[in-house]
C-alpha cells in the first residue's frame, strides 16, 4: 500500500523469509524510488518486485470536484486547522520511474490502475524484469494478456486499498477473488497471482486450488513492526470495524475501515483521482499528526482482523506450504 505502510523494511523481511517482497512506487519521486531499490538491495540479495501506478485521464468533472473541496473546507478545515490542497492532476512521475526501472531492472515490475503499452512491457522485459499487471475483471485480463504481460495479479473486491481497475467506473461489478480467479483461469493462459482478503493459510490454499499460482498479501502485514503503518491505523485493524469501498479520500474507489470521514463524505465524493487525493492530503496529514483515526484513510481488506502484530517473517510463516508474495 503506497503512501506509508509499504516500505523497504517489510519488503526485505518478506523476501529474506522466502516470499517475494514488493516496494510501493506510488507517490514516490523517481529519485526516491531509486533510493528505495538501492536500500532494499543493501538488506537482501533475494528477489523482489516494484509496484507502479499507471497514470489515468486528467479529465474530471471540475464543478463536482470544486463542490467537494468547498465541502471539505467548510467541514474539515475548522476541525484540523488546515486548508484543503489544490486539486490537480499528475502522472506520478511516470516517465522518470520507467527510466529508473529500466536502469535498475528489478526482478518483477507490477502495474496497477491500468495496463502499460506493449512497448513499455517489452522494454522492461528486454532488460530482464518480469512484468505483472493487476486486473479486476476478465476484460482487463484479456487486455493485459494481449499487451504482453508475463503474469496477472487478480485483485478481488475483498482487497484493502485502491481498486486496481483500469478505469474507475461508478457501478462497475466488484468480483470476489474466487470468482475472478475461476473466470480468468478458464480463459487466459498466464500465471495468476490472487489477491484480496487472504488472511491465513486456508484462504491461500483456496485460491491455489482455484487456479492461482501464488497469493499476494497486503493487509496481513500492516500490523508488522517493519511496516510504516500509522499507530492509530494499526490499532483500528485489530477491531471488528467493518470496511467499505469509498472515493471520499482520493477520488478513486478504495476499501478501508469505516470511520467518521468516510461516513460524512462518501456520498458526496466525486470520481476524480488524483485530484481529490491532493485536495484531502493536508487534512489527512493533520489527522495523522493528531492521532485521529477518524480523519484519514484506514485502508484494510475485509479479513483485516486476521492480521497479527508480529514480525513480517513470522507472519509469512503462517502461510507455510503455500507460495505467497507481499504486495501493495
Amino acid at each position: 500500500m503506497a503512501g506509508g505502510p509499504s516500505t523497504v523494511e517489510p519488503a526485505a523481511a518478506v523476501s529474506e523469509a522466502g516470499g517475494l517482497g514488493f516496494l510501493a512506487a506510488g507517490y514516490l519521486s523517481a529519485d526516491a524510488l531509486r533510493a528505495d531499490i538501492h536500500a532494499l538491495r543493501e538488506l537482501t540479495d533475494a528477489p523482489f518486485g516494484v509496484n507502479v501506478f499507471v497514470p489515468g485521464s486528467p479529465d474530471v468533472d471540475e464543478e463536482a470536484v470544486g463542490r467537494y473541496v468547498e465541502r471539505l473546507r467548510a467541514e474539515e478545515s475548522p476541525r484540523y486547522g488546515v486548508e484543503p490542497g489544490e486539486p490537480r492532476f499528475d502522472d506520478d512521475d511516470w516517465d522518470a520511474k520507467l527510466r529508473v526501472l529500466a536502469e535498475e531492472t528489478p526482478p518483477v515490475v507490477s502495474f496497477t490502475f491500468g495496463c502499460p503499452s506493449r512497448e513499455v512491457i517489452s522494454s522492461l522485459a528486454e532488460g530482464g524484469s518480469e512484468v505483472w499487471v493487476t486486473v479486476t475483471d476478465l476484460a482487463e485480463a484479456r487486455i493485459a494478456h494481449a499487451a504482453g504481460a508475463d503474469a496477472l495479479v487478480l485483485q478481488g473486491s475483498e482487497a484493502g486499498g485502491h481498486r486496481a481497475s483500469f478505469v474507475d467506473r461508478p457501478g462497475a461489478e466488484q468480483l470476489g477473488i474466487l470468482a475472478l480467479t475461476r473466470l480468468v483461469a478458464r480463459t487466459v493462459d498466464l500465471p495468476l497471482v490472487a489477491a484480496g482478503g487472504l488472511g491465513d493459510g486456508p484462504a491461500v490454499a483456496a485460491v491455489l486450488a482455484a487456479g492461482a499460482g501464488a497469493a499476494q498479501l497486503g493487509t496481513a502485514f500492516l500490523r508488522a513492526p517493519e511496516a510504516g503503518t500509522h499507530p492509530a491505523h494499526k490499532a483500528a485493524l485489530a477491531t471488528e470495524t467493518p470496511t467499505a469501498l469509498t472515493r471520499a479520500f482520493t477520488g478513486r474507489l478504495a476499501r478501508g475501515l469505516v470511520n467518521r470521514f468516510l461516513l460524512d463524505h462518501d456520498a458526496a465524493a466525486p470520481t476524480g483521482y488524483p485530484h481529490i487525493h491532493h485536495a484531502t492530503a493536508p487534512l489527512r496529514a493533520a489527522a495523522r499528526a493528531a492521532g485521529d483515526a477518524d480523519g484519514f484513510n484506514l485502508w484494510a481488506g475485509q479479513a483485516h482482523t486476521l492480521a497479527e502484530e508480529r514480525p513480517a517473517a513470522e507472519i509469512l510463516s503462517r502461510f507455510t506450504g503455500s507460495r505467497a508474495t507481499m504486495g501493495t
